[in-house]
């Protein structure tokens, strides 16, 4: 018995060590790609249009495109929403500023750009990868998903966008300010030209 135990662990201690260095170099080029945020959403991108050209071709799996915008909306109200909800802090008594003499907060997202943009990458992954088994390959008729989930959009984004509007602030930052300061004049560095 305990010889049959021991080829068993000797069996799982190479499947696990595999699965370590595979995590850890996976993780090494996920940490690699956080700073080229352009290059990440345009290889996000061509996932997204292969996925597309798939359903397109197979004429099916519109119940798996759907759950898809649905996550993909709730992604984007995660990305959207401060991570400290104004509606709650109200009522703890601490609040976003709303006058100019309050106390700068800045923006911090509930959901990161980086984790949003992972899980929507992995989210298109394994919606190409539901498209080769037809179990997931239900028919429906697909108008119907796409004007519910196009109603669902505008009302949620009418939602986020009202919520924006009452607690005045934006999700959106245009990079760092910068600050030019005054230009100095040869005549004040002391610099006659004669």
């Amino acid at each position: 018995m305990e010889g049959l135990g021991d080829d068993a662990g000797t069996a799982v201690a190479p499947i696990a060590k595999w699965k370590s260095v595979f995590s850890r170099t996976f993780q090494y080029y996920l940490d690699r790609s956080t700073p080229h945020l352009t290059e990440r959403w345009l290889g996000t991108l061509a996932i997204a249009a292969i996925y597309v050209l798939r359903v397109y071709f197979v004429q099916g799996f519109y119940i798996v495109s759907y759950g898809l915008g649905i996550y993909i909306l709730n992604l984007l109200i995660g990305f959207l929403s401060p991570k400290a909800d104004p509606e709650l802090e109200v009522l703890d008594g601490a609040s976003l500023p709303t006058k100019g003499s309050d106390e700068f907060k800045p923006f911090i997202r509930r959901l990161p750009e980086f984790k949003f943009w992972y899980s929507i990458t992995k989210a298109f992954c394994m919606a190409f990868l539901m498209t080769f088994f037809s179990v997931f390959d239900v028919p429906v008729f697909w108008p119907i998903l796409l004007c519910y989930w196009i109603a669902l959009f505008v009302l949620t984004m009418k939602r986020q966008i009202m919520h924006m509007i009452k607690y005045k602030y934006v999700p959106f930052s245009m990079g760092k300010q910068r600050y030019t300061g005054k230009k100095t004049s040869a005549s004040s560095m002391g610099l006659v030209m004669d």
